[in-house]
């Protein structure tokens, strides 16, 4: 009777659910590379992706979606090689990544050079960034100064080039790119300190006539997370949100540590947000170390007061990538003081978050 009765219900070991999602996920990725084939990316196997990385010998890093090696292509190119982690959603992160860089030209965007797709295996393949990710130059003691600073002039450049890199994938693009998870992990570096944004695999692509999109829960990194993000309390999500993100790094480039400071026991010093914010309202003097001269001094308030331009509670009271750049290039005697930076109950809350990840 027993027998009977188990037998009417079909049980599935784990590995049966796993081959389904699996195959599931594959067929979702491959319908959506039929629809948007072909590619200039080219496609490669899991066997090509373990000869290109030498069996995976040389791990540049790690990240939320995968792990990243060193690699060369037939060509001789030096390339870096993202696999995927299995476990991650249903695809979602590799669709982005391949649906949003494959439709970008920017000298300021990284590259898709190639991708894989074989069975459950997923990676790609992107142009070689020598100098690595933005953070080791902000938190980090500078490899290529003895020192530990990076030029006032190379941080200034550097904002400008992500900040082009942004106006392109928001207005240059036949469809706007969200990228939704700007910080100096997600910004490479080449040989010549040229920026690169990287990392999209929270991105979401829409026409560029919508300017409010429709998107559930939070996506980002505690810290540069926009307020709309997790409260529609604040307003619609749109690129502003990605402004928010880019105005909350170029603050952390010009301070060199993170916006909110943990170990101080002043809590006038906990947001630097609003420590930078007093010292611009008074015109003291920044006080920050990598200010050597007056052209120096031009340059990081100049940055300042644009990337508190961008970080608002309210997104429509953020400019747009474009008016960021125009800021940026202009005359700093044109620039107007920004409103104060406003934290209410939630926005604290952001901080909370964001001290704990850190």
């Amino acid at each position: 009777m027993l027998f009977a009765c188990c037998t009417k219900t079909k049980i599935f070991p784990p590995t049966f659910h796993l081959f389904k999602k699996e195959s599931s996920t594959h067929q979702i990725i491959e319908e959506f590379l039929k629809e948007h084939g072909p590619l200039p990316a080219a496609r490669y196997s899991y066997a090509d992706v373990k000869k290109i990385t030498n069996s995976f010998r040389n791990k540049l890093g790690q990240g939320g979606f995968g792990s990243v090696y060193k690699g060369r292509l037939r060509d001789e190119r030096v390339v870096a090689v993202k696999v995927l982690s299995e476990s991650k959603g249903d695809g979602d992160d590799f669709i982005n990544e391949v649906a949003s860089i494959n439709r970008t030209s920017h000298v300021n965007v990284l590259r898709l050079l190639g991708f894989c797709l074989d069975g459950s295996k997923k990676a790609l393949i992107y142009e070689f960034m020598l100098n690595g990710s933005l953070e080791k130059f902000i938190y980090e003691k500078n490899p290529l100064k003895d020192d530990g600073q990076l030029e006032c002039k190379m941080l200034y450049d550097i904002a400008v080039g992500v900040a082009r890199g942004l106006e392109y994938m928001h207005r240059g693009c036949n469809t706007r790119i969200l990228h939704f998870d700007i910080k100096p992990h997600n910004i490479l570096l080449d040989d010549d300190l040229c920026p690169k944004i990287s990392d999209f695999g929270l991105a979401k692509i829409c026409p560029r006539k919508e300017s409010i999109v429709s998107i559930f829960g939070a996506r980002g990194t505690p810290g540069y997370i926009a307020p709309e993000l997790f409260s529609r309390h604040f307003g619609g999500v749109s690129h502003k949100s990605d402004v928010y993100s880019y105005g909350m790094m170029v603050l952390e480039m010009v301070g060199r540590r993170k916006n909110i400071k943990v170990e101080v026991d002043c809590s006038s010093e906990l947001y630097f947000p609003h420590w930078i914010y007093k010292r611009l309202e008074l015109n003291q003097d920044l006080g920050l170390k990598c200010i050597k001269n007056e052209i120096d001094e031009e340059m990081v308030r100049k940055m300042t007061m644009v990337s508190l331009w961008c970080i608002p509670t309210d997104p429509s009271h953020r400019p747009a990538m474009n008016k960021v750049v125009e800021m940026l290039e202009g005359s700093l005697q044109v620039l107007e003081i920004p409103p104060k930076p406003f934290l209410s109950s939630p926005s604290r809350s952001l901080i909370n978050l964001s001290s704990e990840t850190l």
